[in-house]
Order: structure tokens, then C-alpha cells, then sequence
């Protein structure tokens, strides 16, 4: 049985902060929903509420950075960098800002729809220079975010995952590292966030069809580990899948496609995630299955890269969680 762990960043930014008077908690009127309510009413001189005002929100942060605070911003991702991506850029990425931006409800972790989905988030910050790129897979990758980003001499974005979340690694978030979770000769899977739970839960019918898979989660998305990811693509047979909680163009598709590109290697690629579409709202399990996220769309494709079916269902996989549609916090928790 996988261990959930409720609410894993509430307890671990406060532990973390507590005794750092220079990290400041800032919030855009989501205080409970991203888990902060307990660090606000009981540590109120590093708390500071900004509202709903995101583009405000990330020039007053920039000039905390630079009169030597660490702020760590607390929002819905999609509304820190749709609505307020000019002053992200001028005031926080250009300045090389220490601003910490925990971006909550990543992909399709919310059945709010379109407008509470980050699902093109990756792509964006990729692009801006400066920027540095986690994303939590498990509560172990959640309890050490803060840790993490507060390593980085610049700004991070971060994909958080809240409420009950498993706890699938032994060890924290190692900046610029990739976690091995398999070894294998025959295809390379690569997953980021939640979708490799779901890669977890197709290991034991893969296994079983005679596939030996390699399987490789990402924490760190920029900086990439190039070469660490070429002598994985050398040592299988086939080629690699991937699959993310995003669209596929800019996120850990496009990354190993430009890898393989770049260095030449004739190893063939098929990339899961959104594609080309915006998601309409639902339950994460309806939505994975939906927009093909999930760990028999994984299978279907590996079985594509390979040329071979394998005769798996859904009745050969392991369990899929089953988590609440709604917040119990708030009706804005969506």
C-alpha cells in the first residue's frame, strides 16, 4: 500500500521558514487553498497577503529580493504567470530575483477547467532565461521543495502538488538530478509529476508482457541533465516514451526531443501529454483517462514505439487512486 500524506506542504513550510526570518510567505487571496492558513495564523510578521492582484504582486517581490528577503509567492500557477508574466519577467527573471514561485494545481490536477490549469507553464518558463524549473512528484518531492528551490541563486518555479498525496520516494528533491526508478534494455520511460505514478502503477503488466522498461522520473526540469539522459537513451533498444502533466510541445517531451536532436542519436520518441487542446473540467482520474495521461495511455504507447501489442487492459494494471473532485477547505480550492 502507498502512504498518503495530507496536506505535506502545509507542515513543510512551516517547518522550513520558521527559523529563516528572511523568507517571507506571500499570498494571493488562496491562503488555504495552497496550505498556508496554519503558517499565516500563527507566524503573522512573515506572512503578507497581496490579493488578488498577481501583477502587483510580482513587483512587490522583486523588491523584496532585492532589499534581501527570500519571498515565496503562494498561487494558483496559472495565475502567476498568465495574468502577471511582464512583471515576472522585468522584476523577478531579469533581475535574477531570489523569488520563489510555488505554483499550485499543476495540469490537470483541478477539475476547474481552463482557467485554473497551468498546463503551458513548463514551455513558458523554459523560455525565460534565468529560470529555474522543479516539479514534485510524490510528498517526499513536496516536503523538500522549500529546501530545494532556496538553493538557487535566482528565481524557481515550482509545480506543487496539496492535499493527500502518496509518498512514493525514500529520499528529497536533489536539485539537477534525475531519479532512476527502474533499470531496462528494452524502452525508456520518462514521467514528471503525477504522471509517474500512474508510469508506476503499468510496471508489473509491462514487466509481465516481457518488456524490460527504464524508467526515469524529473524533478529538476531546467537545468536539464542532457548527458545523464543520452547514456539512458543508449542503453535500450527501442526508444523512449514520455509522459507529463502538460502539453507536449515545451515541456519533457520537447526536452528529449531536443536532446535527441542535438546529439545526433537515431533513437525514435513518442510523447504523451495534452495535446494541442485545453482540458475541460472533471476528476484527475476522469481527466488522465480522458486526454490520455494516464498508465494504459502509456501503455498504448510504448506499445506504438515498439510495433507490438501486448494484450494489456485496465483490468491488468495496478489500483488508480481515487481522490475527491472538490476542496473540503474551500469552494475556491477547486
Amino acid at each position: 500500500m502507498i502512504e498518503m500524506v495530507s496536506r505535506p506542504y502545509a507542515t513543510a513550510f512551516e517547518r522550513f521558514a520558521v527559523d529563516r526570518p528572511k523568507v517571507l510567505c506571500l499570498s494571493a487571496d488562496l491562503t488555504s487553498s495552497c496550505e498556508i492558513d496554519g503558517f499565516r495564523d500563527r507566524h503573522p510578521e512573515q506572512f503578507l497577503s497581496l490579493g488578488m492582484a498577481e501583477q502587483n504582486m510580482m513587483s512587490f517581490a522583486g523588491g523584496l529580493a532585492l532589499a534581501g528577503f527570500r519571498p515565496f509567492i503562494h498561487t494558483f500557477g496559472v495565475f502567476m504567470y498568465r495574468r502577471p508574466y511582464d512583471q515576472l519577467v522585468a522584476s523577478i527573471a531579469y533581475p535574477r530575483r531570489q523569488v520563489r514561485l510555488m505554483g499550485f494545481l499543476p495540469g490537470v490536477t483541478t477539475p476547474g477547467g481552463m482557467t485554473h490549469q497551468s498546463i503551458e507553464d513548463i514551455s513558458v518558463m523554459r523560455s525565460i532565461p534565468n529560470m529555474t524549473i522543479l516539479e514534485t512528484g510524490d510528498a517526499t518531492e513536496v516536503e523538500s521543495i522549500c529546501e530545494a528551490a532556496d538553493s538557487i541563486d535566482g528565481p524557481v518555479w515550482c509545480r506543487v502538488l496539496r492535499g493527500s498525496v502518496p509518498r512514493l520516494f525514500d529520499t528529497p528533491i536533489k536539485v539537477g538530478e534525475m531519479r532512476e526508478l527502474s533499470e531496462g534494455s528494452d524502452v525508456l520511460v520518462v514521467t514528471s509529476g503525477i504522471c509517474t505514478e500512474e508510469a508506476l502503477r503499468a510496471r508489473s503488466a509491462l514487466l509481465s508482457a516481457g518488456l524490460s522498461i527504464r524508467h526515469l522520473h524529473l524533478h529538476t526540469i531546467k537545468p536539464f541533465n542532457a548527458e545523464a539522459l543520452l547514456d539512458h537513451l543508449n542503453a535500450v533498444r527501442y526508444g523512449v516514451v514520455t509522459l507529463e502533466n502538460h502539453v507536449t510541445e515545451g515541456g519533457i517531451g520537447s526536452l528529449v526531443a531536443e536532446t535527441i536532436a542535438d546529439a545526433g542519436i537515431g533513437k525514435r520518441l513518442v510523447r504523451l501529454g495534452l495535446r494541442d487542446t485545453y482540458a475541460h473540467g472533471g476528476s484527475r482520474g476522469y481527466l488522465m483517462r480522458y486526454y490520455g495521461l494516464d498508465a494504459l495511455a502509456l501503455v498504448r504507447g510504448i506499445e506504438r514505439l515498439v510495433g507490438a501489442e501486448f494484450g494489456i487492459s485496465e483490468s491488468d494494471l495496478d489500483a488508480a487512486r481515487v481522490e475527491a473532485v472538490h476542496s473540503l477547505v474551500k469552494a475556491e480550492g477547486l
